[in-house]
């Protein structure tokens, strides 16, 4: 069975996917997952096109999320690993599927985080254009600054992933860097 594809992966996501701002998630999960691949010196368009996909069944079944997606995913001809990279993303919140490879450790970790890089590029005139790993981290520690973020997540992915905090921060904000515009964090006018 091939690799999933960003074309397969968009294709599937807009059959269940209608809310803006779960597509800029997308977007955003998935670029990040391009730096985190080629940090690894892995595939960055494979890991793309798995970011793109991990929320397939959330905004259908947001109570129930990764329940409605293994069976689905498989029937439409999406490969294991990525079925399983899916799944993992939701380990110890709402799967069993305990994150184990570079590529699943590293979903588990960029779904929040790339949450707060937005939301902290959102604060700043530059937006994404001049942000630096070290302002994330100072609204990483500021539990007040985007609460619904689970901080804890992201910590336990970085450590199984045997990386600094700043370091993954800085891989995630280059990643998104490039599709700032999609994901309206350019900057801003006047």
């Amino acid at each position: 069975m091939p690799q999933l594809t960003m074309d397969r992966a968009r294709e599937l996501l807009a059959s269940t996917t209608t809310e803006a701002h779960l597509f800029e998630h997308a977007i955003g999960v998935s670029a990040a997952m391009g730096a985190m691949a080629r940090h690894f010196g892995q595939d960055p368009a494979y890991w793309e096109a798995v970011g793109y996909l991990h929320d397939y069944d959330y905004e259908q079944f947001s109570e129930e999320h990764l329940h409605h997606t293994e069976q689905p995913l498989r029937d439409a001809g999406v490969d294991e690993e990525s079925i399983r990279a899916i799944l993992a993303h939701g380990w110890g919140l709402c799967t069993d599927t305990e994150p184990v490879t570079d590529l699943e450790k590293s979903l588990f970790t960029v779904d929040e985080l790339t949450g707060l890089i937005a939301a902290t590029a959102r604060m700043r005139p530059g937006g994404l254009s001049d942000l630096e790993a070290s302002s994330v981290k100072k609204k990483f520690k500021d539990k007040r600054f985007a609460a619904k973020i689970d901080r804890a997540v992201i910590a336990q992915g970085c450590e199984m992933l045997g990386m600094d905090l700043t370091e993954v921060i800085g891989l995630c904000i280059e990643g998104m860097r490039a599709h700032m515009d999609e994901l309206g964090l350019g900057p801003r006018e006047g």
